[in-house]
């Protein structure tokens, strides 16, 4: 019998829904810009960091992902008034508490981070309102490469930790996958460079064909073939663990509703469709605006329907 769309949205053993999905995205979209940004400034911008639009795009990317991702979280729970529990109260034997902890390290940094880096343009808004400001910008951008360092890290635990997050689902065979923290950090790391293509090019006017962009079109190519293995790797390990393990990955890809989503959703228009277009269209198309505008489009929605995929057919199939 053949899946509506109603059941496969809908089902007795579903436990966290597409909120999840659209939380999970944000989270890694933020690391992944992070890590591109960081390597970036270290090794490819010229110039001012503060005046290249790629790193503009993660000033707003990467809070935006992060505090979007953790409101829908807050408003998402049954009791949104008592989360402030959570971010007190560490569990350390709780995959969710141990990433809330790793959030709030995260936002701190991050944000010292970007003050280092406009620190000018900080202290020209207060205009010397706040003194304290000055002083705290001025003490940790003595520490700019230690932060950076340690930034770049969280990042990479953020990306990862998104996986753990659903692989600590135990009863579910699918999600409960050591290779699935590996996917998900590829699939940010995707995420990141799209948004901070699309947002920089067309948001904050960087050139198509500065270094940073060049950088950027020359690094999502061998990601998206790495995230294509690591999507192999973790079905074949699945189909060849047998039992339930096989029955989840059968019914994950194997046909109906998800397989469908799978295979033209995910591998066709958000993995092969942008690593085609890229492979076969001449420089000039390549930095043409709206060509940049469709194959980001293409690998963010890819993305966000690969957490959506993995979310719901890995809750399709118990132990």
């Amino acid at each position: 019998m053949s899946m509506t769309f109603a059941d496969a949205f809908y089902f007795d053993s579903l436990v966290w829904d597409w909120i999840i999905a659209i939380y999970l995205f944000l989270a890694g979209m933020s690391a992944g810009a992070v890590m591109i940004a960081i390597y970036l400034k270290r090794k490819v911008v010229q110039g001012h960091p503060s005046a290249n639009g790629i790193i503009k795009a993660t000033a707003i990317l990467a809070p935006f992902g992060i505090i979007a991702g953790l409101t829908i979280l807050i408003f998402h729970l049954t009791k949104p008034l008592s989360f402030w529990k959570i971010m007190i109260f560490y569990n350390t034997s709780s995959v969710m508490s141990m990433g809330v902890l790793l959030f709030q390290v995260y936002m701190a940094v991050l944000f010292a981070w970007l003050a280092i880096i406009f620190k000018d343009d900080l202290l020209k808004l207060l205009n010397g309102r706040l003194p304290i400001a000055d002083k705290v910008v001025g003490l940790i951008s003595k520490y700019e490469n230690s932060i950076e360092l340690f930034l770049g890290f969280l990042a990479v635990m953020l990306a990862a930790y998104t996986g753990f997050l659903l692989s600590a689902l135990k009863t579910y065979p699918l999600l409960n996958n050591p290779i699935l923290p590996i996917l998900f950090l590829f699939s940010s790391l995707s995420s990141g460079a799209a948004a901070c293509l699309l947002l920089g090019i067309i948001g904050f006017k960087e050139s198509a064909h500065s270094a940073c962009v060049k950088w950027i079109h020359q690094f999502e190519r061998p990601v998206v073939i790495f995230e294509l293995f690591v999507l192999f790797a973790f079905f074949s390990g699945l189909y060849f663990g047998g039992g339930q393990k096989e029955a989840a990955a059968i019914a994950a890809i194997g046909g109906g509703f998800w397989a469908t989503w799978f295979w033209y959703g995910v591998i066709g228009a958000g993995m092969l469709l942008p690593l085609g277009l890229n492979a076969i269209s001449p420089q000039g198309v390549k930095h043409n605006k709206a060509f940049i505008m469709l194959v980001t489009s293409l690998s963010l929605i890819g993305v966000l329907m690969l957490r959506t995929f993995i979310l719901y057919a890995g809750q399709m199939t118990l132990v």
